[in-house]
């Protein structure tokens, strides 16, 4: 599949994985690192970490498409290479980028720790890590989002997700390009059927509350009739709470959590709770630092443990 960003296919190259000999650790990893850099990832078959490291190294070296390849030494069996290298436990993982080792790290990592390692090797070898132009492409179909051309955001995160299913960015850009063109039941198929392994990611949980939000805002009242109706008689919760989702649905997202605020304050138990559910469900929907966010946590915290 052609990169969307620069119109290239990944250029054939030697194998981007496989398990290597003392006899040949020269060959395939000081003079191929001349080339791309190469991750070492000493191991042993006795090494329970070593088993949930090496497919996570794997994983992300594959999704590098070439920018970096990736060998496995089992110390048993290479304990000279070990020693020279002074290797004191396992796993190590070394990077070797012009025949010297650049980078490393001991002991198991999570995923998201690997792919900054792998993507650090990377950029100090003059490439592009992985996934930086299509962030950039995210950031193009944000920008069309936001000025209002929702299909136009809608077809180039799809066309992200074509190169990298698992973009979570991409994929919720997608529902809330969706929601933004009033097909809610789109956005919800979309939503409904992203891979496992993004979710629960924030930009997802973030997509699944403005998808909520926007079909309340769809039974929404008149903000005019339901001003009146809490003027009328402040102490009525649902003529409220009915008022914050009109203002939310009319674009006044800090008029809505204010009106929520109130509520909580006069009655934080009406409706199991309801003022204080709604009001996570907009901070969900918003970037976490978003100053509306920031305010309204601030504020209900100060409430809730006054």
């Amino acid at each position: 599949m052609m990169d969307i960003l620069s119109g290239k296919s990944p250029a054939p190259g030697a194998e981007l994985v496989k398990d290597i000999t003392e006899a040949t650790f020269m060959a395939d990893v000081v003079d191929a690192s001349n080339e791309v850099p190469v991750i070492v990832d000493f191991w042993a078959p006795w090494c329970g970490p070593c088993k949930t490291l090496g497919p996570i190294l794997e994983q992300e070296v594959k999704a590098a498409k070439g920018a970096v390849r990736m060998v496995k030494v089992n110390v048993d069996e290479a304990q000279m290479i070990a020693a020279q290298l002074r290797i004191q436990s396992i796993p190590t993982v070394y990077a070797f980028y012009q025949g010297q080792p650049i980078d490393g790290f001991q002991g198991a990592l999570p995923g998201s720790e690997v792919k900054a390692f792998i993507d650090r090797v990377i950029q100090a070898a003059g490439g592009e890590a992985p996934g930086a132009g299509l962030d950039e492409a995210v950031a193009a179909a944000e920008e069309m989002l936001a000025e209002g051309a929702a299909a136009d955001a809608a077809q180039t995160f799809a066309a992200i997700l074509g190169e990298d299913p698992n973009h979570a960015a991409a994929y919720g850009g997608l529902v809330r390009a969706h929601i933004a063109a009033g097909e809610l039941d789109q956005a919800e198929a979309v939503l409904n059927g992203a891979p496992v392994e993004i979710a629960h990611s924030p930009q997802l949980e973030a997509a699944h509350a403005q998808l909520e939000l926007a079909r309340q805002a769809a039974d929404a009242g008149p903000v005019a009739e339901l001003e009146a109706a809490v003027e009328a008689d402040p102490s009525d919760p649902q003529a409220r709470f009915d008022l914050a989702q009109a203002l939310y649905a009319a674009g006044k997202v800090q008029e809505a959590v204010d009106q929520l605020l109130e509520l909580f304050r006069r009655d934080r138990d009406w409706n199991e709770g309801a003022a204080k559910t709604q009001l996570f469900t907009i901070f969900d929907s918003l970037k976490a630092n978003d100053p509306i966010v920031l305010h309204g946590r601030r504020k209900l915290s100060s409430m809730i443990f006054a």
